[in-house]
Parts: structure tokens; sequence; C-alpha cells
């Protein structure tokens, strides 16, 4: 999902960490844990211990916003800024249940591993419009998809943090899709209202991936962000 923007970062002077999580990607994928809120930020602190790195920027769309949240609630003093894109954790595990591409991922996933036909029909609803969607990032996807465990989404337990927000004393930068079909775009004002150093773009015809859909804009407002605060 990054693939147009870590660059831009790179050629702007930062150094760029990208984080494949277990469960996902080319990193491990045990079958006996809990794919849990708390798995995931143990993960993502003792990575950031093991490369002894100074606070870091974190950058996360959806469940990773929310990752990203809980690294900054838990372990304060690693995170200088966060960058958030749709972030999961700011709404009841209900909600997000019954948002209409978390509907269709549920059911397609429930099928058994998803190949290019149903990875399509998923990722589809990411986007405001689909036409970004080449048959080579579906082959990549689905090629992985095939090894990820059984329990990894049904084990996927996000707790509400809205009423940990106010503990976030570091400056955020966030985003949203008005057509954003797997996080409700009304998360924005929970962040709002609870954190004085946050600052959100909302952007209309655009889903919940606002790194794809607007690059240019999203690659200039981080580096903004991260020269100027």
């Amino acid at each position: 999902n990054f693939k147009g923007n870590y660059p831009e970062f790179a050629d702007a002077g930062y150094r760029n960490i990208v984080l494949d999580l277990p469960g996902f990607g080319r990193s491990d994928k045990p079958d006996d844990v809990n794919y849990d809120l708390a798995f995931f930020v143990t993960a993502l602190n003792g990575f950031i211990n093991a490369l002894d790195l100074p606070k870091v920027t974190l950058l996360g769309n959806s469940l990773g916003g929310a990752i990203a949240l809980g690294q900054a609630l838990d372990y304060p003093d690693t995170v200088e800024r966060l960058i958030l894109m749709a972030p999961g954790g700011v709404e009841e595990r209900e909600t997000y249940f019954q948002m209409e591409g978390i509907v269709r991922m549920v059911e397609v996933y429930s099928r058994g591993p998803m190949g290019v036909d149903q990875m399509r029909e998923v990722m589809s609803l990411q986007l405001f419009d689909s036409a970004v969607l080449s048959d080579d990032i579906l082959a990549e996807r689905a090629a992985v998809a095939v090894t990820q465990p059984a329990n990894l989404f049904s084990t996927m337990m996000v707790p509400n943090m809205t009423e940990r927000l106010g503990e976030l004393n570091c400056p955020v930068l966030g985003f949203w899709g008005t057509n954003d079909k797997f996080n409700p775009h009304q998360g924005m004002h929970k962040i709002l209202n609870n954190v004085p150093t946050a600052r959100f773009i909302m952007l209309n015809r655009c889903g919940h991936w606002v790194q794809v859909e607007h690059q240019r804009l999203f690659n200039s407002s981080c580096i903004d962000f991260l020269q100027h605060g």
C-alpha cells in the first residue's frame, strides 16, 4: 500500500522502515496466538527496541493506525509523531462489523483463502475508484493470503481507545476519506475532540486508502508535517 509513498519520504531525507506485521506479508504467521491489539503492540515495541530506534514517527492505516495509537498510548517515550489514515480503535467492534467493506471481507474470507477474483471483490471496496487495482497487485496479495493463519481475523480484537485519546501528547496528522466503507469517517471527530495536538485532512471521492488514491497530496502533506510539525 505504500509503494508510492516511502520512496518520496526517503528522497526527502527520512529513514523508512516498512514493517510486515506478524500474520501478514512475509513475517511469521503463528497459528497459536490471538491476533489482538496487545499482541501487535508488543510485537511493534519489541521491534523498536531490537533495532534500538530513537523516537519514531509511526504511520498507520486502519489496523496499522490502531496499532500506532496503541504504541503511542502504552509506550509514549518511543513515539515522536503519529500519521494516521482512517485508523481503527476508535469505535466498538460491532460498529466496524456493520461496515460494508468488513462485512464483505469476512464473508469472502470465510469461503477460504482468497484468490485473485476474491481479492478484487474485497479490495475494490477499499477504493473510491477501483480502476487503480492492477492484476499484479491482486496477484501479489492473493499469494500472501493463502499463507495467512485461519484465526487471523477471528481473533483480531481491537478495543475502543477513545477514552484514552486524551493521554496522547505527540503531534498527530490524520487523513480520512468520506467514501470509506471500512472505518466510519466520523471517528475523525473523536480524535480531534480529544487530542489538542491533532489535525485531520478529510477528502471526498476517497475510500480507505488515502495514500493510494491521493498520493501526491498525502506525500506532500506528510513531508511538510515531518519538517515543520
